[in-house]
């Protein structure tokens, strides 16, 4: 039988193609008051790209979103809309002059209006009927067109999502802003709203720009991700790039849980409490950080590395979070391994480290 979701997804109309553009950030500066919020980011997203912008609270991904929309101020620095520019020295086109649809966290629905009138909102260009035909061929793309009478509190939490997707698709921007745009959603649902709303930014074929602080989120929608830290750039890359080849040891805790062991090269090779690893490149002396993954940690009860002592386990499905101390290590550590791989009560085990798990990072130490 098919399921509800399965037809509305068949149902929907192809999303319009728009006319992607190349949305470019030059040496943006940004502050509040005294506080510094972006130094010098330089960053672009190409046309037809999903690009995220991911990184902790205080990043500033929300204030680079902002400042693309024209709802924020940058102090100094320059905005590209493919050659042109939007926002500079001397230039400040006002937000309905850019070309750039924006989508907020809480989907900044009006409680007031109906689902159509909600989406023919912003197409004050276009003749009512007009307007009243694309906005429900915009519903129509996000499988909402038979809600198009119904008023913002009868809709589910990812109803209203497709709602302000259709939304801010129905102008046809050349860039679309996404803010957190999932972080409402029930976990369960949460994966197959993401999935319906990439599969129609694919095919409007729009550029878009999505603001998320979750790692897989960014790594399941974009086609690149840039990694911000207290207002600069740290890294930008597709997810490959930043997952196995991360800049910094912030990089590699983003993507992945870690553990870390300092360490002091000799020879290229660095000893850790769970043996000693390789760190080609390295000069002796050189002292490093290592970070090992928790999947990249091997857990048995057979004598065949590090001795170590089962302190906790937490059972989570189809693993187990593992905490144990190594007989010279200061702190305890944790390894995620397969459940029942240890049997109910075992304490005594023996750890080692798969090296494509292992990352070595240089210190100012």
């Amino acid at each position: 039988m098919v399921n509800q979701q399965t037809r509305t997804a068949n149902a929907r109309r192809t999303a319009g193609v728009t006319f992607a553009a190349r949305l470019a950030f030059e040496d943006v500066h940004h502050a509040y008051g005294e506080q510094p919020t972006l130094h010098g980011v330089t960053l672009a997203a190409e046309p037809g790209e999903v690009l995220c912008l991911l990184g902790p609270s205080g990043s500033g991904k929300t204030t680079l979103l902002r400042i693309a929309a024209g709802i924020e101020r940058m102090s100094r620095g320059r905005l590209f809309l493919n050659d042109r520019e939007i926002a500079g020295p001397v230039t400040n086109l006002p937000p309905e002059r850019r070309g750039i649809g924006l989508m907020f966290q809480d989907f900044a629905l009006f409680p007031h209006l109906t689902i159509l009138d909600n989406v023919r909102f912003g197409l004050t260009a276009l003749s009512s009927a007009d307007a009243k035909r694309e906005a429900m061929a915009a519903l129509d793309r996000v499988g909402m067109v038979h809600y198009a009478d119904n008023y913002p509190h009868a809709l589910s939490g990812g109803e209203q999502q497709r709602v302000a997707l259709a939304r801010a698709l129905a102008p046809r921007p050349a860039v679309l802003l996404m803010d957190e745009p999932f972080s409402g959603l029930d976990s369960r649902l949460k994966d197959s709203v993401r999935a319906e709303t990439l599969a129609i930014l694919r095919e409007a074929r729009a550029t878009a720009v999505v603001v998320t602080h979750d790692a897989e989120e960014a790594m399941r929608m974009g086609d690149r991700i840039a990694l911000l830290r207290d207002g600069a750039l740290v890294q930008v890359g597709t997810a490959e790039d930043l997952y196995h080849r991360p800049a910094s040891l912030f990089a590699a805790g983003f993507f992945s849980e870690i553990n870390v062991f300092d360490g002091i090269v000799q020879g290229e090779i660095a000893q850790t409490p769970v043996g000693p690893v390789k760190a080609p490149g390295h000069s002796d002396g050189t002292t490093v950080a290592i970070a090992v993954r928790l999947p990249g940690l091997e857990v048995t009860e057979t004598p065949c590395g590090v001795p170590a002592r089962v302190v906790a386990r937490r059972f989570l499905g189809v693993e187990e979070l593992v905490t144990l101390v190594v007989a010279g290590g200061e702190n305890p550590i944790d390894a995620r391994i397969r459940a029942g791989q240890l049997r109910p009560g075992a304490r005594d085990v023996s750890v080692s480290v798969n090296e494509r798990d292992i990352l070595v990072f240089e210190t100012n130490g």
